[in-house]
């Protein structure tokens, strides 16, 4: 295959880069910088995509947030590939701070005390995931099915993970898109300008190499017609 990688990853390669990728996470947000403003399509549609991932960074969606980004994207006739590469805002070093403090932001607006410690709440999920799986094998299977834990970690963590992103998210949302757009434009346009030099400069320099060519074809046919005319007045 083309896009095949030539050393085959172990398991544990791929979470370890997961958490650190290789060159640190400097590089790669270096590298969907550099991606995002060579997108093909016009800034304000990239700019949309780019809010839809940020948003989407601030739900407790995980698993999802490709999807529910690209849906999002879609809706709001954003680029689609953008808002996948967005989602890069949530990482492993920002998440432990997005998920404490949507939980904590979640129990203020719900009106509930308390707090959580990122430990805490992704260990919720840990957990909350595998007894999802486990009560739905349990209904094909001999399994005891326990909803009750889900429905409580439904509602002391991810009821209040999702209403305290959605502010945060809409914020983060609207300083990406307003950030982005005005750099993207000015970065397509900057690229237009260079491409179009250096258009200029290949056509100048076909018509410079068609001029001498021509001149040295005048010369010679030039010198040709003064020796016929010198033959011609000596006889």
């Amino acid at each position: 295959m083309v896009f095949k990688r030539r050393d085959k990853r172990s398991w544990g390669r791929v979470i370890l880069e997961t958490v650190w990728p290789r060159g640190g996470w400097t590089r790669a947000a270096y590298y969907v910088n550099h991606r995002l403003r060579r997108l093909p399509d016009a800034p304000h549609r990239i700019a949309r995509g780019i809010f839809a991932g940020i948003f989407i960074s601030f739900s407790p969606l995980f698993g999802l947030h490709f999807a529910a980004a690209a849906f999002l994207a879609w809706v709001m006739r954003g680029n689609i590939l953008a808002a996948l590469m967005a989602t890069f805002v949530g990482n492993p070093i920002t998440f432990p701070f997005i998920a404490a403090f949507g939980v904590e932001f979640g129990n203020y607006l719900l009106g509930r005390p308390g707090e959580m410690a990122p430990l805490e709440i992704f260990s919720a999920f840990t957990q909350a995931g595998a007894e999802f799986w486990n009560n739905i094998s349990g209904v094909f299977g001999d399994q005891p099915v326990h909803w009750d834990r889900l429905h409580r970690f439904f509602r002391s963590v991810y009821l209040p993970y999702l209403v305290g992103g959605i502010l945060p998210g809409i914020i983060g949302g609207m300083v990406g898109y307003y950030v982005s757009l005005p750099l993207i434009g000015a970065y397509q346009n900057l690229r237009k300008k260079k491409l179009r030099e250096k258009l200029e400069k290949r056509i100048a320099a076909r018509e410079a190499a068609a001029l001498a060519a021509g001149g040295v074809i005048d010369k010679k046919t030039s010198g040709h017609a003064k020796a016929d005319t010198d033959t011609k007045s000596k006889g």
